[in-house]
Formats: structure tokens, sequence, C-alpha cells
């Protein structure tokens, strides 16, 4: 399958024709990455000083913002230096918001903001765990953080003035789903009320997140999987904005240094076509709702 679905785009906030929308709809559902070259965040002379490692607290990879609250986190900054950053991840939430709305019409009343992240770091050479690791294939799930079916919709932009980011992306949902779901249990009576009576989790996770977080761990931890599982690796040039459903994109950030990153929820009845969600894809699998 051909990942990237190009756009003949040049502005974040459309309208956009008929002919681009359905293709943007379309793409998206069946796991492709929308790819917009050129579509450039632009910064102002003033936040081109926050192209820098220098501005992360030294605990976190990237400065986070909380788009429904204002705050902002995983920034060293303080006073009139947090506020800029403040307006700058402010202005891409609205940005990635205008252009999903416009590509996406019938998402537009039901998209959900998450997290606005910017990410002055770079990928290659950072040390973690494996669980923690980006540079492996997976698709996305949390820990943490049970989403109960809704879909993960992520927009990203490189604001390197220079160097490309490089992106792995593998087999399909479907593909990884049946390869790795076979191996994950069923989900232990009560653990889950459990997890949230101890706050581990932030709500009740379903057995929809408990097989979602075992794909993304098993994926991850196989290292003959991630060396010999097909895949394709993409140069996202300078200026380039692109947005995929990570919880079905089987993919991995293997370099790279400043982009931008906003992440949007999905009831997947919000979709055109549920039935490709992951969500439906297990419940076909297993046999049953996990819900």
């Amino acid at each position: 399958m051909q990942i990237l679905e190009a756009l003949d785009i040049t502005s974040w906030q459309g309208p956009f024709s008929a002919e681009i929308v359905a293709k943007a709809g379309n793409a998206l559902e069946a796991g492709k990455l929308l790819y917009a070259q050129p579509l450039p965040f632009e910064l102002t002379d003033a936040e081109r000083r926050f192209l820098s490692p220098d501005c992360l607290d030294g605990k976190s990879k990237n400065v986070s913002f909380r788009p429904d609250s204002g705050a902002l986190k995983g920034t060293r900054y303080e006073g009139t230096a947090r506020d800029g950053l403040r307006v700058m991840l402010q202005r891409y939430y609205d940005r990635a918001s205008d252009l999903l709305r416009a590509l996406c019409p019938r998402y537009s009343d039901q998209l959900m903001p998450g997290f606005t992240s910017f990410r002055p770091a770079e990928i290659a050479g950072r040390t973690t765990s494996w669980r923690h690791d980006d540079t492996r294939l997976h698709v996305d799930a949390f820990p943490s953080r049970p989403l109960q079916g809704l879909r993960i919709l992520r927009v990203f932009t490189n604001v390197n003035p220079d160097k490309p980011r490089i992106w792995r992306v593998g087999e399909t949902f479907e593909q990884a789903a049946a390869r790795f779901l076979p191996g994950i249990g069923r989900p232990r009576l009560g653990t889950a009320s459990m997890l949230s009576w101890l706050r581990i989790t932030r709500g009740r996770r379903t057995p929809y997140d408990h097989f979602m977080l075992g794909i993304h761990d098993r994926m991850k931890a196989d290292e003959s999987y991630q060396s010999q599982v097909p895949q394709v690796q993409l140069a996202i040039p300078p200026g380039t904005t692109w947005a995929c459903y990570t919880d079905s994109v089987s993919h991995a950030a293997m370099s790279g240094q400043f982009a931008f990153e906003q992440t949007f929820y999905l009831p997947v009845a919000a979709m055109n076509d549920p039935e490709r969600s992951p969500l439906r894809i297990l419940e076909c699998m297993v046999g049953h709702s996990l819900l």
C-alpha cells in the first residue's frame, strides 16, 4: 500500500475542494499519512530562540501544552520566555485544529484536544527503556490513560530549518494485530477496577485498552520483528506537515530535532467508516465487544 497521501494544499484553514476532503478522510481511515509539502508552521523571529534543547527542564523530552487549561510543562523557562512558548504552542494548536476541521468536516464537532507538544531534542541517541523507545515500530496505546475505544489522530510539522525528520512505517494494523493478539491473555477479572482505584490509570482500563497496550508492548519488545517486518523509511523535509491515526499506523521516529505534534481524540462513531477502527477490528478478531 502506498503509505503517503500527498495533499496539494498551501493553507492551514482551507476551504478545500470536495475532492481533497474526500481523499483526506478516506486516506486517514485507510491507515495512510496525509502529507502536505510544503505546509510550514512559521515561527516569529523571537520564537526562533526556542530552537534549542535548552528550553527543556532536563527531565522531559518535549514541552507540552494543554489547550483546555493553558497548562505548560516540560520547560525550565519562566517569565516572558515561558509566556512566549505558551503563545507559540497555542498557535500551533489553532493551526492544527483549523487544518483537520477543514480536511475532515465530519470530525469537526467531535474532535477532542489532547496535548500540544514541541520537541526540541534530537531523537537519535536518546537512552531509554524499550517500552518508551519511540525508535521502535509501534501503535500508540497508553498504560495510564485508557482511551476506551477513542481514536488517536495526530498532526505533525517539521520546523527544523535544515534537516529532515526520519520515520519508519511498518505493516497494517490488521497484520500487526493478527500477529500479536493470539499471544495476549484476556484481562484478569477485577484488574481494571483495582488499577483505577489505586489511580494507576486515569479511568477504567477496558479490554480494548488491555489488548492495544499488549500489541504496543509486544511490537516494541520483539527485536526480530523490528528488523524483519516489511517497512518503509521516510525522510520528511523541513516545512512539511503530516497527519495520521497513530493508534493504527505502525510508526517509529528514528531521528530529527525541532518538531510540533498535536494530539486529538475522536469517537469511533464520528468516523466515516467505523469498521476501519482498531476497536472494530479487534472486536471482529475476538468475537465480542471490548468496551
